[in-house]
C-alpha cells in the first residue's frame, strides 16, 4: 500500500504539471511582497470560494472523523479505516484538481498566506516534541524536565495522542489553500502534500512510524521551502537552505542511529556549505548576515518550548483544580 501511494502521489503531480497549461491564461494581480499569495483571482468570487471551502470542510471532517473511528473504535477496524482514508484523500486530491480547473481558487482569496505557511511549521514543530524523548532535541540530548511545569512525560503523551488531528488539519488546510497550479514550487510542494498524506494514511502501521521515512518526511521541506524562495527571487534562499538543514544537524539526524564519525561528517559539510554561502564565496550573501541561518531555528524552537510550557501548564493547573 505505501509504494502504491508512491506511484499515485507521482501520477497526481504528474497530471498537475501536464494540465498546468490551462490555466496560463488567468490575468493574476502584480506580487505585492511577502504577505501576498499571488495565485488568486483579481476578485473574489462566489463559486470559487464556496467550492473551495465545501470541499475543504466536507474533506476535512472525513479525515478526523476516520482518525477518531481508528484511535478510539474497534481495533480490529483499523485497516478497514486506513483502507477508507485512503479513499477519501484520492478522491479529494482529484476533486480539488478538478475544481482548480472549473474555478481556480483555493482558500487563499479569505486567510492569510501565513496561516498556511504557519501550519507545516507547527506540524514539524509537534514531530520534534513526539520525538524528543528518543533522539533528544538539541544534539541527541533528551529534555526530560521544565522548570515549573516539571516533567515532560504527560505533556508529551497528550500530544503523541491527539498530534493527527492538528497535523491532518495542516495537511489539508494547506493542500485545499493552493489551487493545483504548476510551477515549480507548486509541483514539489503538491508532492510533499501528497507524501504527508500517505503518513496520514499509515496510521497505525509500522510505516507510520518508520525512522527513516519520518526523516524523509521532516527534510523534504528544506528542499520545497529552497525551490519557492528561488523561484521569488529575493536572495533568500539560502535563510530557508540552511535555516532548515540547522534542524536536521541540530535535532533531525540523531533519531537515525548513525555513527559519531558519520554525524560529524554531516554536520562539517552542513558548515562548508554555511562559510561558501555566507563567506562571500558565491557572491549571494555575506558574513555580516550569517545570523539569517538561526531566524528558522530559533523560532521552531522558541515555538516548541511554548506548546510544552502550554500543554504542560493546562495540564498542572487541571491536575490542581
Amino acid at each position: 500500500m505505501f509504494w502504491f501511494g508512491i506511484l499515485i502521489s507521482i501520477g497526481f503531480v504528474a497530471v498537475i504539471g501536464v494540465l498546468g497549461y490551462r490555466f496560463d491564461s488567468i490575468e493574476l494581480l502584480p506580487d505585492q511582497g511577502a504577505s501576498w499569495y499571488y495565485w488568486k483571482l483579481p476578485n473574489k468570487e462566489f463559486w470559487p470560494r464556496l467550492t473551495a471551502w465545501a470541499f475543504y470542510i466536507i474533506h476535512q471532517l472525513l479525515v478526523w472523523l476516520l482518525i477518531y473511528a481508528a484511535q478510539f473504535g474497534d481495533r480490529e477496524k483499523r485497516k478497514k479505516h486506513r483502507n477508507q482514508l485512503i479513499i477519501v484523500n484520492i478522491f479529494f486530491i482529484a476533486l480539488h484538481i478538478l475544481q482548480s480547473h472549473i474555478w481556480y481558487d483555493g482558500l487563499a482569496q479569505d486567510v492569510p498566506v501565513f496561516s498556511s505557511q504557519g501550519s507545516v511549521i507547527v506540524m514539524l514543530i509537534l514531530i520534534i516534541i513526539m520525538d524528543s524523548q528518543r533522539r533528544g532535541i538539541f544534539f541527541g540530548k533528551k529534555v526530560k524536565r521544565l522548570p515549573i511545569i516539571g516533567s515532560l512525560k504527560e505533556p508529551v503523551t497528550f500530544i503523541r495522542k491527539y498530534h493527527g488531528y492538528f497535523i491532518s488539519w495542516a495537511i489539508v488546510y494547506t493542500f485545499w489553500y493552493h489551487p493545483t497550479v504548476a510551477t515549480s514550487g507548486h509541483l514539489v510542494g503538491f508532492f510533499y502534500m501528497f507524501l504527508l498524506f500517505i503518513q496520514l494514511s499509515m496510521i497505525y502501521t509500522p510505516v507510520h512510524m518508520n525512522k527513516y521515512w519520518m526523516f524523509t518526511l521532516e527534510v523534504l521541506v528544506l528542499f520545497h521551502g529552497t525551490m519557492v524562495a528561488i523561484g521569488q527571487q529575493n536572495n533568500m534562499w539560502p535563510m530557508f537552505l540552511f535555516g532548515f538543514a540547522t534542524m536536521a544537524v541540530v535535532t533531525q539526524i540523531y533519531g537515525l542511529g548513525l555513527p559519531k564519525w558519520l554525524l560529524r561528517t554531516i554536520q562539517a559539510i552542513y558548515l562548508i556549505g554555511v562559510i561558501v554561502v555566507f563567506g562571500g564565496f558565491t557572491g549571494h550573501k555575506t558574513i555580516d548576515q550569517v545570523h539569517q541561518v538561526l531566524w528558522i531555528p530559533i523560532i521552531e524552537y522558541l515555538v516548541v518550548f511554548v506548546v510544552l510550557y502550554g500543554v504542560g501548564g493546562i495540564q498542572k493547573l487541571v491536575k490542581r483544580d
